[in-house]
């Protein structure tokens, strides 16, 4: 009691020293301050200018700014004002011009504006370190300008602002931030070309959402005016303007660019390999894993990247198939995994990457059937089969983050079929137990030999409605793991007479899976610009 009454004390006191006192230049700014930030106005704005300023980073530091916002107001207004009734306090001491026009009638305690300032800036800078420096010093005048307007004790205002801190905290909790991008080898030495001059970008204007504001190309030549720009429209084939502009920029000594999603990408790193060439890729397609992974969200980052010469070398696994041979970047699959990711991705940001992954099972075991295959001379049937480039942080059916670009792995798992399976994979998703299940197998291999029989269309029906989408992330393996440094490891796959309803997802583009297979990872192999 005798605490209460003395922190009471306390906070008029310092109330009252704050409004005896003159604040240069104050008058003209925090009233409008705090008015601006009525209604969350303010940060309204402040996340419109990060969305449209800051890139992906500042999208996401928006979005996760606005969530624990609304967290904070919906604490402030339904427990925090009815919890704690405390008048205002008087304003015999404040000046006039100070005061707010129209004065607050509900509880003094806490300060709701405190609170979505606190809210607000704490929650963007657990995505953005660099935006919440920004909105710190903009959150504490808002806050001060609460006390000094006359509308609420400092106390209030303190409690308002651990209300806010609490409730980003609580959204984090919910939703963990973005995760930081996987390590990539040493640094090796890329030109560093200035102006672009030596570059020569194929941007795929197929690939990806059409652009909002200024196409990627545009925005490729405006960072660096001398890099020569190709685009590339459905008429064109792609892969010969990529040798081709492989082959001048080899020539000139510079470096092959590229615009597009992980397809487009994977088939610039077949060409840069070919010519020895370091690799620049501009993120410009729906998902993007491989530029991400790089630290590349936006086209200027990799401009920056480019003029800078920063670069690294990346593992890179490579199909081998009748038709010739060609690089992944992220993961293949045979089976149902497009579907898996396809679902999984598109609630985990609305219930949670655990509730999502439960989704995604059932949809897929509700939706597909089995394919017949053959695993190292064991014949099993299995939902999907997925191969990543190196390994994955993310457990489950469908990863989604890797942790290392150049481990020299290759990351496989498999979901069995067989009797029962349905209601065991449910089960074991349902439990949490699923890396524990027996119809779950993960391993990190150098080498694996699968065949797939003929089923006659009706087993890959799963994979046939999936939209390729590749993944990018590790879990380290259990069973069927192997040591050892070799230089290139291979994953054969072999498909006999595979019947036409098979598919396969390479980097997001799916195909008919052919006769015959083969993917072998070389680690290290190729040079690229990194952030």
């Amino acid at each position: 009691m005798r605490a209460a009454q003395a922190w009471r004390q306390w906070d008029r006191a310092l109330f009252a020293q704050v409004a005896g006192r003159h604040w240069p230049g104050a008058e003209p700014v925090l009233p409008r301050l705090s008015r601006a930030a009525n209604h969350g106005r303010l940060w309204l704005a402040a996340a419109g200018t990060m969305a449209a300023l800051g890139g992906r980073e500042g999208r996401r530091a928006a979005v996760r700014g606005l969530g624990s916002l609304a967290v904070a107001s919906l604490a402030v207004n339904t427990v925090g004002k009815g919890a704690v009734g405390r008048a205002r306090p008087l304003l015999d001491a404040v000046p006039v011009i100070r005061r707010l026009h129209r004065q607050p009638l509900t509880s003094s305690f806490p300060s709701g504006h405190a609170a979505s300032a606190a809210a607000f800036t704490a929650g963007a800078a657990m995505e953005s370190p660099a935006w919440g420096t920004v909105l710190a010093p903009v959150a504490a005048s808002v806050a001060f300008s609460r006390v000094y307007t006359g509308v609420h004790y400092p106390g209030d205002v303190l409690a308002g602002c651990a209300l806010g801190a609490g409730a980003a905290l609580v959204v984090r909790t919910l939703r963990p931030p973005a995760r930081p991008r996987p390590q990539s080898g040493h640094a090796v030495p890329v030109p560093a070309l200035a102006g672009g001059r030596g570059l020569h970008v194929v941007v795929n204007t197929a690939s990806g959402p059409p652009p909002l504001l200024t196409p990627a190309a545009d925005r490729v030549r405006a960072a660096l005016p001398e890099a020569v720009v190709i685009e590339r429209t459905e008429d064109d084939d792609l892969l010969d303007l990529l040798e081709t502009a492989a082959g001048a920029a080899a020539a000139a000594g510079g470096a092959l660019g590229v615009c597009g999603g992980d397809g487009t990408v994977a088939q610039a790193a077949g060409a840069a390999l070919r010519h020895g060439l370091p690799l620049a890729v501009f993120p410009g397609g729906s998902r993007n894993h491989f530029a991400l992974d790089l630290g590349l969200e936006t086209v200027e980052a990799t401009a920056a990247a480019v003029l800078a010469g920063s670069g690294a070398r990346v593992d890179v696994a490579r199909r081998t198939d009748p038709s010739g041979r060609s690089p992944f970047l992220n993961t293949f699959s045979i089976g149902s995994y497009p579907d898996l990711v396809r679902v999984r991705e598109r609630w985990s940001r609305r219930v949670g990457s655990w509730p999502a992954s439960v989704l995604a099972a059932v949809h897929v075991l509700r939706t597909c059937e089995p394919v017949d295959v053959e695993v190292n001379g064991r014949a099993r049937s299995v939902w999907l089969l997925f191969a990543g480039n190196c390994r994955y942080s993310s457990w489950g059916l469908a990863p989604v983050r890797r942790r290392d670009l150049t481990d020299g792995l290759l990351d496989v798992r498999i979901v069995d079929g067989g009797r029962f399976a349905r209601t065991r994979l449910v089960a074991a998703a349902l439990t949490g137990v699923l890396t524990s299940s027996p119809i779950y197998t993960e391993a990190t291999v150098r080498r694996l030999r699968i065949r797939v029989p003929d089923v006659g269309g009706a087993g890959g029906a799963g994979a046939a409605h999936g939209t390729g989408t590749s993944g990018g992330a590790g879990a380290s393996g259990r069973a069927g793991s192997t040591g050892g440094g070799a230089v290139a490891a291979a994953l054969a796959v072999v498909a006999t007479a595979a019947g036409p309803g098979v598919r396969l997802a390479c980097d997001g583009e799916v195909a008919p899976a052919p006769a015959e297979l083969l993917l072998d990872k070389v680690p290290g192999g190729l040079r690229v610009y990194r952030a």
